[in-house]
């Protein structure tokens, strides 16, 4: 089932417009739903100097609200968004990220906006302030439909919204940068440098690992508050020549031209796009089997390695048996870029027309599992 043949307007609700995995998710749907000719709002509460990493379709209106963050912002972003809204009606807004799904839930009290909450992260792992989880219990009851990752992420929402989940992983875009053709003895990370990304972990694996192998340096891209710290722990480890900060990568995954390993080291996730983009690149891939989403797209043995979550030494292993084995490198690259054929971007943004079409029709969730249980076959979970 198809989005309605008449045009709808689409609002989309985002943190921001930088290098994040939600961010990528938000501007492959504004361009899908814009081709189709409905009208996307994009909706940021960041300021409009804010660089932009995932570029919008110019099709695409955006509107960049501003604002501070925690409690004593949360009530001006509600009624900024509640602006936005008002003005331009959209028949359905989807938000993106746990916050902002809160924001999102208060803004459309009153309204008839369909409310469609995306779930980005391990929910169970996300330290947010009780009230914040309160809340959240109550007014994701007022969603249309609540989209998570993986069926693992479903499972940690209440009993009493369990009718309004839809299952649908990210989509991951084919690879757009070609690697190298010489052998790249360099590990390759990305993401955001907070405790979440585990790269504390990484640096000490690194240091275990590397000890026999002097000749491969270790690349971790991204930005985040965590950055001298971690600065400081790879000049403890005597490796200041052999680890780079790279910062933000120029592109969208520019680093795979530079990457022969791609490890994820995070503590916790939802469904990390990095591991599906090096996946698609046929990057072989160490992953920490950690909750949620590595063993939902790695086969370990196969399309790569899956160790224990917050485990240097386990971690360590994985990455000296990789690096002195070429050849495992080279078939787990290719198993690698062949799992990800059932998370083509065509394929995944039909799941979210499918859901989108039964959210704007009724306001009742198991319609929305039964229409994902009728189009089993397309891949959608409920």
């Amino acid at each position: 089932m198809a989005l309605p043949h008449s045009k709808m307007r689409i609002a989309i609700v985002a943190s921001g417009l930088g290098a994040g995995g939600a961010e990528q998710v938000i501007a492959q749907l504004s361009h899908h739903w814009c081709a189709a000719g409905h009208a996307v709002e994009v909706i940021a509460f960041d300021r409009p100097e804010d660089p932009v990493f995932h570029h919008l379709p110019g099709a695409a209106t955006l509107h960049r609200l501003g604002g501070s963050s925690g409690f004593a912002g949360m009530a001006g972003r509600v009624a900024a968004l509640r602006r936005v809204l008002r003005d331009r009606r959209p028949q359905v807004i989807v938000s993106f990220l746990t916050k902002n799904n809160l924001i999102a839930a208060l803004a459309t009290i009153g309204t008839r906006t369909r409310l469609v909450c995306a779930e980005r992260n391990n929910p169970e792992r996300q330290g947010a302030h009780p009230l914040w989880n309160l809340l959240l219990r109550l007014l994701y009851r007022r969603a249309d439909a609540i989209v998570c990752q993986t069926e693992a992420v479903r499972r940690c929402f209440p009993a009493a919204v369990q009718g309004k989940l839809v299952t649908i992983a990210n989509p991951v875009p084919p690879p757009d940068v070609a690697r190298s053709a010489a052998e790249v003895k360099r590990i390759c990370a990305v993401g955001r440098l907070t405790h979440q990304k585990g790269f504390d972990l990484l640096i000490a694996a690194f240091a275990s690992a590397t000890s026999g192998a002097p000749d491969w340096r270790l690349d971790i891209w991204g930005e985040g508050p965590e950055r001298e710290a971690l600065h400081a722990l790879i000049r403890d480890q005597g490796l200041a020549g052999r680890i780079s900060l790279r910062g933000l990568s120029p592109r969208p995954r520019a680093w795979v031209a530079e990457a022969g390993i791609f490890v994820l080291s995070s503590r916790y996730e939802g469904f990390p796009n990095v591991l599906g983009e090096a996946m698609a690149a046929g990057l072989p891939v160490i992953a920490a089997d950690c909750d949620f989403g590595p063993a939902d797209m790695v086969e370990h043995g196969r399309s790569g390695l899956l160790v224990p979550g917050e485990d240097p030494a386990a971690l360590a292993r994985a990455m000296a048996d990789l690096m002195a084995d070429p050849l495992a490198r080279s078939r787990m690259g290719a198993a690698a870029a062949e799992a990800m054929a059932r998370f083509r971007p065509a394929h995944i943004l039909k799941q979210w027309d499918l859901m989108l079409a039964q959210a704007t029709a009724a306001r009742h969730g198991p319609v929305i599992r039964a229409a994902a249980a009728a189009e089993a076959g397309q891949g959608l979970e409920a």
